[in-house]
């Protein structure tokens, strides 16, 4: 099988590679090809090679822009706030039901990746301008897919509620959304809502520390269990 004829770009960029993402393209079984030929894209790219979570990272004024993978079926490329590209090709899937900000694109050949060069230098320009101007995925989205109705109502009635769930960061809004979410009976639900209501007044996340005993600020890490 012959690739397309590859796009010349002229080279602006060729960073230093990362020594720790050598031995790790070096010791891959599967897909090395196409990660190496996905790094060599990146490399060319305004990006800073790292080495991450045991994978090959890409970041750009210390700030996460995408990063590489392999799995059984394919090889990805994951742009941590994919959701706030364009993607006129329709090309980015979630790598979970639940994922709000994280996209991918899957290979599972060299010739796949040639193909989409242009494109991939696009996509990628385009999440380091949306990084360096500081976007963020809204929460508008996360209101309409996942607020549950219980929590809708509650928020309705309470305008103090709202104002501290709203209030809350993103991340921690959206564990307390998985939980409420997770139960499948409607007054699960609500008896969820109702018994971390004075937790979310009090700014606090589903997982954050509320005993001060903790050691790993903000989150909970049992601490406390040491005074039973």
């Amino acid at each position: 099988m012959h690739c397309a004829p590859q796009v010349r770009f002229k080279l602006r960029f060729m960073n230093h590679t990362n020594t720790q993402v050598d031995e790790y393209l070096h010791n891959l079984r599967e897909w090395q090809d196409e990660l190496k030929h996905l790094r060599r894209i990146l490399l060319t790219c305004p990006l800073t090679e790292e080495f991450k979570w045991r994978s090959p990272c890409y970041t750009s004024e210390k700030k996460n822009i995408v990063i590489l993978g392999g799995f059984k079926d394919s090889c990805v490329l994951s742009f941590f706030k994919g959701s706030l590209l364009k993607d006129p090709e329709g090309i980015l899937t979630k790598p979970g039901e639940n994922t709000r900000e994280g996209r991918v694109i899957r290979f599972t050949s060299v010739c796949e990746i040639a193909e989409l060069e242009p494109t991939l230098r696009a996509y990628i320009d385009e999440a380091i301008e949306a990084e360096k101007a500081g976007l963020t995925v809204g929460l508008k989205e996360d209101r309409e897919l996942k607020y549950p109705e219980e929590l809708l109502a509650e928020l309705d009635e309470s305008p103090e509620l709202k104002i501290a769930f709203e209030s809350l960061t993103p991340g921690r809004q959206r564990a307390y959304l998985m939980f409420f979410n997770a139960a499948k009976q409607s007054k699960t639900k609500t008896a969820r809502i109702e018994k971390y209501r004075e937790r979310i007044l009090d700014g606090k996340g589903i997982n954050d520390c509320t005993c001060g005993l903790s050691q790993k600020m903000p989150q909970c890490d049992g601490s406390h269990n040491s005074l039973k």
